[in-house]
């Protein structure tokens, strides 16, 4: 079968490819793995991501994008024309069309090194959408209604926070604040109170495994290892869900910040439309345990996890990809 139509959620931490009559077909770690000096790429996503922090001399481990946009445009390039392929297969006859998502606060500078990237990487033509619209649309949320609808998308990179009101973004703020910052303040806390060195990949682990955005009396524990930092030692240590809370809280209180600054912006009929139904949470990091009574503590708003939070965006380029005709004529049409 021939593919025409391509969805693809690039996102800092994960890509996600979508497939019309498919569904998602590719689900991996934005991760290539080059060779030194000809930087001739040795793999790509989950194989990749197994080598981060493992490798020798002559092979260096690349995130491409960094909080959201291209920050490794040849890196970008050739992992897009991997996802493209992998997900069409080498004997496909035509270019493929690909609705890719991007933040909302992207440059312009940054937009066309991701439609350069895709085009190069063999995409017939790309459009670009902000990832508000896509998560908003992924989670159900009925964007061309009159009424005010606030989404609250935080993935690995960004955080993106849009009121949509009539098809279109009324309100917004992006935050390179996310799932990745949150790794970096466990680390950044168990090396300064325990003398504790950990990699990135066991950070996101304990995050995963016990993170939570309140501190809670019934207490999760875990044990890490780790380099002690004063010996040079491995060392294990048992850290629990508390500490967590209080290692991740300043980046949390940003977002909330980020939240309030788009209520205080905000037409006052939209505001009480969403003091009414709540704010819809999307996006990997918003699975973070005790988030959606963070939001309520700190806003006096009820907050909601949207059904299968990570695959909202994937999704809302599926509605874009399945009524493409019509939103190119609308949506698309808007930088």
């Amino acid at each position: 079968m021939f593919i025409r139509k391509i969805g693809i959620d690039l996102g800092t931490t994960n890509t996600l490819v979508f497939l019309p009559n498919h569904g998602i077909v590719i689900n991996e770690p934005t991760v290539v793995a080059l060779r030194k000096p000809d930087n001739a790429v040795l793999a790509v996503g989950a194989e990749a991501k197994e080598m981060v922090g493992r490798t020798p001399d002559d092979i260096v481990t690349y995130k491409p994008l960094k909080d959201g946009v291209i920050a490794e445009y040849y890196v970008t390039q050739a992992m897009l024309k991997y996802f493209i392929t992998k997900s069409v297969g080498s004997f496909n006859v035509f270019r493929p069309e690909v609705v890719i998502s991007v933040p909302a606060g992207i440059t312009s500078t940054e937009y066309r090194a991701v439609m350069n990237a895709a085009k190069e990487a063999s995409a017939k033509e790309a459009y670009l959408v902000k990832e508000p619209i896509l998560a908003a649309l992924g989670a159900g949320i009925p964007i061309h209604s009159a009424e005010g609808n606030m989404i609250v998308n935080i993935g690995g990179g960004t955080t993106e926070v849009a009121v949509i009101s009539l098809g279109g973004i009324v309100t917004w703020a992006s935050l390179r604040v996310a799932g990745n910052r949150f790794d970096a303040s466990i680390s950044e806390y168990i090396k300064k109170k325990y003398g504790l060195a950990i990699g990135e990949t066991t950070a996101e682990n304990i995050k995963i495994a016990i993170g939570t955005a309140l501190p809670n009396r019934n207490k999760t524990e875990m044990k890490v290892r780790g380099r002690d930092l004063a010996s040079g030692l491995p060392k294990d240590l048992v850290i629990n869900s508390n500490e967590i809370a209080e290692a991740v809280n300043p980046h949390l209180t940003e977002i909330m910040g980020a939240v309030q600054s788009v209520f205080n912006v905000t037409p006052p009929e939209l505001a009480a439309d969403i003091m009414e139904k709540g704010i819809i949470l999307s996006g990997g990091s918003s699975q973070l345990r005790d988030l959606e009574e963070f939001f309520k503590r700190s806003l006096g708003v009820s907050a909601y996890m949207a059904e299968e939070p990570i695959l909202c965006v994937s999704k809302g380029t599926a509605t874009i990809l399945n009524h493409l005709e019509v939103y190119k004529r609308t949506l698309l049409n808007k930088r």
